[in-house]
């Protein structure tokens, strides 16, 4: 087979693609980003390192760091070839034989989650994903990480059901964000006149982006309802600060060996 774009929505910072018969993606950042992205190249160098030297609470994907990495070119597909010279020339060299990326990331793969709540039809695993994406954010919180941008695109998921979060060029730590209400008034356009600071955060507006979907959207707020409330990340701010260290299990506990009961003798 040959090297071809992954599946999925294209990304705003990074090129990805792949090979289908391994189980890695390969990551570059492009030359240029999205208007709404205003961050540089620089920027997103250290969001994956501020990961990679954190404590990733199994819900974030490790990613290994090459520079002048080296493909065959007779295995890379023409499409893949365009799309990186139009998007990533600056970190691309050709050679007669050979595609040379000067600096790319290689993560595990995984199946993207907006994907995946389109094609699967078992009600009970949509619900599984779903709730799972709720515990994957909290518990990333909780490890004094914001992770920003936090679509349902920016996730994925195992084979074994578990929401994995790879998306880092918006993260930050915790304190660098505030939480705030938005003001209740009963003039429609109060919120145009809003004064709105780099680092505030409106919670309640997570649940019109996180899913996209209304049914997953009302099963996400049925169950991690606090995510879409100030009250929550100020708490997790503050249990942060005060050094609370949380216990987090890559397993969800229906799976966990049960100690056997012995009856007093």
């Amino acid at each position: 087979d040959q090297f071809e774009i992954a599946p999925g929505i294209r990304g705003l910072v990074m090129m990805v693609f792949h090979l289908p018969s391994y189980g890695v993606v390969f990551k570059i950042i492009k030359d240029e980003f999205a208007e709404s992205k205003k961050i540089t190249r620089e920027h997103v160098i250290d969001r994956y390192k501020l990961v990679k030297m954190s404590d990733r609470v199994g819900r974030m994907a490790d990613t290994h760091e090459y520079v002048n990495f080296r493909f065959p070119l007779s295995r890379v597909c023409p499409a893949l070839l365009e799309e990186l010279q139009d998007t990533c020339a600056s970190s691309v060299e050709l050679t007669d034989d050979e595609l040379i990326i000067k600096h790319l990331y290689i993560e595990k793969k995984l199946t993207p989650l907006n994907l995946y709540l389109q094609q699967e039809t078992d009600p009970d695993k949509l619900h599984n994903a779903i709730d799972d994406l709720g515990t994957c954010i909290k518990q990333i919180a909780m490890a004094n990480i914001f992770p920003g941008d936090m679509l349902h695109k920016n996730f994925g998921i195992t084979k074994h059901g578990r929401v994995i979060f790879y998306d880092y060029d918006e993260i930050c730590w915790m304190d660098e964000r505030n939480f705030r209400s938005i003001p209740k008034s009963d003039d429609p356009y109060a919120l145009d006149t809003l004064s709105v600071a780099p680092n505030d955060v409106f919670p309640e507006q997570f649940e019109h982006f996180i899913v996209g979907k209304r049914p997953f959207k009302e099963m996400l707020k049925s169950l991690h309802g606090d995510l879409m409330t100030p009250e929550y990340w100020r708490d997790a701010q503050k249990e942060v600060s005060q050094g609370t260290i949380h216990n987090f299990t890559p397993y969800p506990g229906s799976r966990r060996f049960r100690r056997p009961e012995h009856s007093g003798q």
